[in-house]
């Protein structure tokens, strides 16, 4: 009873120092996604990292994976599924199971006044990135995807991508011997994304030392790659000009804490899953200790904060990786970790890493193999090496090696459909056995704002029904187009919506809207305050 005086007491006192209009705290939230990846990943990278993983920390629960359509889903359908809270369709981008955009959590985070980043280590075009910043009925569709990034107003985004933000750059692509080989390539709307960006007052940082230059502007945009950024492993070697995880999620940290309100940022270590597709154990490691340090990155800024949620988590399972095969039917009870991790450790660069050091003649094949550890052949491994067809054989042969010297298992080169971990930390944190629909909600629910209900929930309309319900004379020009524009037009006034931008024209005036026209190549869909 005495301590229940006491703490009314307190309470009472404190209510009597705080100012009668003091501002609530800050309240951040960082979402980390780690992309295609199974539990057999994560115990083989904490035993070959010989420590605890800083996820291991936090370890609450675990998530359901499946599509609208499918037990195993693809990364569009999941990522859409954890910033929208609607489950939908293979390929489908922050839109519902019928073809309808609906908002994310991203969007109704700056929407509600807080500052909004991605980060990712695939170009920012790619499913999860794409899914929290953009709307479209197919994944595949980077050249609509930036746009609609470049004009959301987004205050930090880091990642690769380049490609899709110039009017024109090289891409690279394998030949008929599986060589690289590269091309010019364009937007095909021929519009120049890098000039809007600058003009709209960003920093831009094009390697990993603008990344770390100080800040002039408090949005920052860092293209640090064409396509993706290199694997962790491979990067210090080959790539050094390009950050990692951990120094992009710390940057981003940095911009977005300075707001009046708070921030919402989402980080995806994007490549686990690239290296999980290959059944690489090698790059699946290196990707998830990259991303375990930007988990740490996140942990010890929300540590500091005090109202910061950090949730963490993968989107599906990748490869069917299992430590022990076939191989190890009659002999696992006397497998020491050594026996699955030192070949692992014999390899210096991932199998992509190693084979783009490749000469075309195959004259430093042995020093190729001897990258990926795998330097001590005998005379018919070697011969399987030489005798492959092209790159993407050689490395298939490379993998299944190594996974027979570290007696692992993988059951496909496709996503897997097993439940996930769950990792959070912080004010509000989700716990438990959820869906990864419940994500969303429990975020926008910690910040203060509903996806489900009010405003937001009904935020796109069929454009050409809405105006023409309003006496507007409605059409779609160049609907077949790169550039489509949905004109309405009434007693001298024309309105003409271009796709993917946040803002309309009024005759000759630019009116700026809060999120971005979205065309699926039917339905223009607008925002309208009312």
């Amino acid at each position: 009873m005495k301590t229940l005086i006491r703490l009314t007491i307190f309470t009472s006192l404190l209510s009597f120092t705080m100012p009668a209009n003091a501002a609530p705290p800050h309240k951040n939230v960082i979402l980390l996604i780690m992309d295609g990846t199974n539990s057999d990943i994560l115990t083989l990278s904490r035993w070959y990292r010989g420590t605890d993983l800083q996820l291991d920390e936090i370890l609450v629960g675990g998530v359901r994976t499946y599509s609208a359509q499918s037990a195993i889903t693809d990364s569009a359908a999941a990522g859409s599924a954890m910033a929208t809270g609607v489950k939908t369709r293979a390929d489908f981008i922050g839109m519902n199971p019928a073809g309808r955009p609906v908002l994310t959590v991203l969007e109704g985070a700056k929407l509600t006044g807080y500052k909004t980043g991605i980060v990712s280590t695939s170009p920012v075009q790619h499913a999860t990135p794409a899914a929290f910043t953009s709307h479209t009925l197919n994944r595949d569709e980077f050249g609509d995807i930036g746009e609609q990034q470049v004009y959301q107003g987004l205050d930090v985004v880091l990642g690769g991508g380049a490609a899709w933000l110039k009017t024109q750059s090289k891409k690279y692509a394998k030949d008929d011997d599986g060589m690289l080989k590269t091309k010019e390539v364009s937007r095909e709307d021929g519009e120049n994304l890098m000039k809007v960006i600058a003009s709209a007052g960003y920093d831009i940082a094009l390697g990993r030392d603008g990344l770390l230059r100080k800040a002039v502007s408090s949005k920052l945009w860092g293209v640090f790659a064409d396509e993706d950024i290199s694997y962790e492993l491979d990067r210090e070697t080959l790539k050094p000009d390009e950050p990692s995880l951990a120094e992009m999620t710390r940057a981003a940290i940095d911009r977005l804490s300075h707001g009046e309100k708070g921030f919402f940022l989402m980080v995806e270590g994007s490549k686990v899953d690239w290296a999980a597709h290959k059944n690489d154990p090698v790059g699946m490691i290196s990707e998830v200790l990259s991303f375990d340090d930007a988990v740490g990155e996140a942990l010890d800024f929300a540590r500091k904060d005090g109202n910061t949620m950090v949730v963490a988590v993968t989107d599906h399972g990748n490869s069917g990786l299992t430590l022990g095969n076939h191989g190890t039917n009659e002999n696992y009870k006397t497998l020491p970790p050594g026996k699955f991790i030192q070949p692992l450790k014999q390899a210096r660069l991932t199998v992509k890493g190693a084979t783009s050091q490749l000469k075309k003649d195959r004259s430093n094949l042995k020093k190729v193999l001897s990258s990926y550890g795998l330097g001590n052949l005998n005379k018919k491994e070697y011969c399987a090496m030489q005798h492959t067809k092209n790159v993407e054989d050689l490395e298939g042969e490379m993998v299944n090696l190594m996974a027979k010297r570290a007696n692992l298992g993988f059951t496909t080169h496709g996503h897997t459909g097993e439940d996930v971990f769950l990792y959070a930390y912080g004010p509000g944190k989700p716990v438990g056995l959820i869906e990864n629909t419940d994500i969303p909600g429990v975020l926008s629910t910690y910040m203060g704002f509903s996806l489900e209900m009010g405003p937001l929930a009904t935020w796109y309309v069929d454009g050409v029904k809405y105006y023409r319900d309003r006496g507007y004379a409605v059409e779609i020009e160049g609907r077949t187009s790169k550039n489509p524009v949905m004109v309405a037009k009434r007693n001298g006034e024309v309105l003409r919506f271009p796709e993917n931008k946040d803002f309309y024209w009024r005759n000759d005036e630019v009116v700026g809207l809060k999120s971005v026209n979205v065309y699926d190549g039917k339905t223009f869909y607008v925002h309208v305050d009312e």
